[in-house]
């Protein structure tokens, strides 16, 4: 256990800021955060490096884009271009359309607040996940990246780990389980875990270096 506890502080350490952190989202339990934390699920969605899909989250949020009502009033081309300026371009179109008809989905049906969501679904995550798959682009993965990043301020989700997480604890020589994992960091800490967890998923290198430095 304490090699464990080791190996987690150095990934902390090294890898502890969550996809939301990096696109900028000052992620809290409100309509604005909540909203922003789904357009970067669309972009993460993608077939695309990670760092495009944050550049282009972050071109989205400096151009304006910062809730489904200012998504949805901005015209297509305005979205492809702001994708574009992330170099988000393979799939700029599709997604430029996918993210005002999501936008217009969380006006319709949650008032632009995805905390109605989270309390229709009474926290939990089966529910939350099928809901959150009704957005144009976000399939089960999509769905498994929101809620490993919403755990940070839903605190009825933790402890949550996807099958990326749990790869990267496998990769590691961490527990595989998440009630397991969630026994070496507190439950405020989760979410980062998690994200980290998936980056060395990702990242061989990056997976070499924690082993490193816990060494």
């Amino acid at each position: 256990m304490a090699d464990d506890r080791t190996t987690v502080r150095a990934l902390l350490h090294r890898q502890g800021r969550t996809y939301a952190d990096e696109a900028g989202i000052r992620l809290a339990d409100r309509p604005g955060p909540l909203y922003q934390l789904l357009v970067l699920t669309t972009l993460l969605s993608t077939r695309i490096r990670a760092g495009v899909a944050l550049a282009a989250a972050r071109e989205l949020f400096a151009a304006g884009y910062r809730t489904p009502a200012a998504m949805a009033a901005a015209s297509w081309q305005d979205r492809v271009d702001a994708l574009g300026r992330g170099h988000y371009r393979r799939y700029d179109e599709r997604t430029a359309t996918m993210l005002g008809t999501g936008a217009q989905l969380c006006l319709d049906r949650w008032r632009g607040d995805l905390r109605r969501l989270h309390h229709d679904a009474d926290g939990d995550p089966g529910t939350l996940r099928r809901l959150l798959t009704a957005f144009p682009g976000i399939g089960p993965t999509g769905a498994d990246i929101f809620l490993r990043e919403a755990q940070t301020v839903w605190p009825d989700v933790r402890p949550y780990a996807d099958r990326r997480a749990l790869a990267g604890a496998r990769r590691l020589g961490l527990p595989t389980s998440t009630a397991r994992l969630a026994d070496l960091v507190g439950g405020a800490d989760f979410g980062r875990f998690a994200s980290a967890l998936v980056r060395v998923t990702l990242d061989g290198d990056r997976a070499r270096e924690v082993v490193a430095t816990a060494r």
